[in-house]
């Protein structure tokens, strides 16, 4: 299995509403869309790192480097039998897992469309649909929060996640918690916090909460196992994992009960794929994150929440709560129920639209074997 052409389109969209953590409001997303040829099947995927270093210190013109000078000439002297493959090829580059896992994800992609396979059944998924959470951002006043998470149950959301940093946490929390007694409710710190807050991450227990998600640093777990200890509220675990490896060490080590699963921050569908099978090994839940993508990067995940270990709603939503225009078609929907149809057709199963990716390219390049 050769790649034979490897093309990166650089593309700006706008959001519909801005969105903050804790470490950011942004207002736009600048990322790459990548499509391969492998034995002439096309196969597309998303580059998920940020304009800016704060989730990662992958961005997007590091990924465009990294891409085009080192991990393309590996990919297109390799043949691979299977993309199972890819990563392990790109083991000279340390690190740059959204990089790597923007070619591998293009190329499970591809290689499913070669088998006739919709990338769920090619990954090994056994549901045809995924509940649905979403993730809203650190808003201007609690009340326009509390009214937000109420316009997004009911559009039929089964669990809404906020994002907390110091100052806007436990009273916030107490809010929704008063308005909202019996949603099912997560809150994301993205590494605001340390342990000398261990009190105040403390008062979150009282909230009933699923899961405090990566309260202390982003290459933490160490102290999270001391947090994991002292807290009723599990721990889950985002930035901190970012490999198979890593994830037995933090279940083993009790640095959380649950982890967050996103392909980019891992290397790819294939190590998100094996972090499922340990964490499911080991009892823990696992979820399927997201990181503000297009379509593309959306049905990617939807296909891997296919997986049986993915038991909790995740981060995939509405292609409308987005863009104020989408790349693919047909867009993603939720139903009333709080589920959503993972595609069935070959591939990723949803068609790009040419016409909206022209208008929103700032830059493409293609690059053959």
């Amino acid at each position: 299995m050769k790649i034979e052409s490897l093309t990166l389109r650089e593309v700006r969209l706008d959001l519909k509403y801005p969105f903050e953590t804790s470490f950011a409001r942004v207002t736009d997303q600048q990322f790459f869309l990548v499509e391969v040829r492998v034995d002439g099947a096309p196969g597309f995927a998303e580059c998920v790192a940020d304009r800016d270093p704060g989730y990662s210190y992958e961005t997007v013109r590091t990924a465009g480097h990294i891409l085009e000078d080192f991990l393309w000439p590996l990919a297109s002297a390799s043949d691979y039998a299977h993309p199972d493959e890819v990563l392990p090829s790109f083991a000279r580059v340390r690190g740059h897992n959204m990089a790597k896992a923007a070619i591998e994800m293009a190329v499970w992609e591809a290689w499913a469309r070669r088998k006739g396979l919709s990338l769920a059944a090619a990954l090994g998924g056994e549901r045809r649909r995924t509940a649905s959470g979403v993730s809203i951002g650190i808003q201007d006043t609690v009340p326009e929060l509390l009214d937000r998470i109420a316009l997004e149950l009911a559009s039929g959301y089964q669990r809404i996640k906020i994002k907390i940093k110091p100052g806007w946490d436990v009273a916030v929390v107490a809010a929704v918690r008063e308005r909202f007694p019996d949603v099912p409710l997560m809150v994301d710190a993205n590494s605001a916090y340390t342990l000398a807050d261990m009190d105040l991450l403390r008062e979150l227990d009282q909230f009933d909460l699923m899961m405090i998600e990566q309260p202390l640093a982003h290459d933490d777990m160490w102290d999270h196992r001391i947090l994991h200890a002292e807290l009723r509220t599990p721990i889950c675990l985002d930035e901190s994992v970012k490999s198979p490896a890593d994830a037995r060490r933090a279940l083993e080590m009790g640095a959380c009960g649950i982890i967050n699963i996103k392909a980019g921050r891992v290397g790819g569908l294939s190590s998100a794929r094996e972090i499922a099978r340990i964490a499911e090994a080991a009892g823990a839940p696992v979820w399927c994150g997201g990181m503000l993508e297009s379509g593309v990067g959306r049905v990617h995940n939807l296909h891997l929440s296919s997986l049986s270990a993915f038991s909790l709603p995740g981060d995939v939503a509405a292609s409308e709560r987005y863009f104020t225009e989408e790349v693919i078609e047909p867009p993603v929907t939720v139903d009333p129920d709080g589920t959503i149809p993972i595609p069935e057709g070959e591939g990723i199963g949803v068609a790009l639209r040419e016409d909206v990716i022209r208008r929103h390219t700032l830059c493409e390049t293609t690059l053959e074997a």
